[in-house]
């Protein structure tokens, strides 16, 4: 399309710019649609080649594979998943052997406690026994058939009722 400019010398009226000249569109029919399509047309033809030739750097240029991200997802709650079983599960267990040797030990407590009083009605029995022994020790010392001066004689006495 081309403008041409019109001037013309009026003072007033209708359709003048503010220099006092008037401007009218003029379009050649024959001429100015040509231009255009040519125009329209290499305009086209960059655009396509400039389209064409991104499209071939693109899928030319060297790629990296990537994983998918959903299977890195499910390794890692998974990862987090075993580790939380691994720490409940040691946490468990150690609560599990203290409670186990607290448990012993109150058995070992109750039996000491158990031996300890056996221990102590055998040294009563003993006891006991230790003084009837003892003073049965000095009756049989004290009270004798035969003075010990005499058992001499005493033993030849019986001695001779065996003859």
């Amino acid at each position: 399309m081309t403008i041409k400019k019109k001037s013309e010398d009026r003072i007033g009226g209708d359709g003048l710019n503010g220099l006092g000249g008037r401007a009218e569109l003029h379009v050649d029919d024959a001429q100015d649609l040509e231009l255009p399509d040519l125009e329209l047309k290499e305009a086209l033809k960059d655009f396509r080649s400039s389209v064409h030739a991104w499209s071939d750097a693109a899928y030319n240029r060297p790629r990296s594979v990537v994983r998918p991200a959903r299977r890195r997802s499910w390794g890692l709650a998974a990862s987090w998943a075993m580790g939380c079983l691994l720490v409940a599960g040691s946490v468990s267990g150690g609560l599990f052997e203290r409670q186990h040797r607290i448990e012993m030990a109150r058995i070992a407590a109750a039996q000491r406690a158990a031996e300890q009083e056996k221990q102590l009605r055998d040294e009563g029995a003993r006891a006991k026994v230790t003084d009837e022994d003892l003073l049965a020790d000095v009756d049989s010392a004290v009270s004798r058939q035969v003075p010990s001066a005499m058992e001499p004689l005493a033993q030849m006495m019986t001695e001779d009722e065996t003859k």
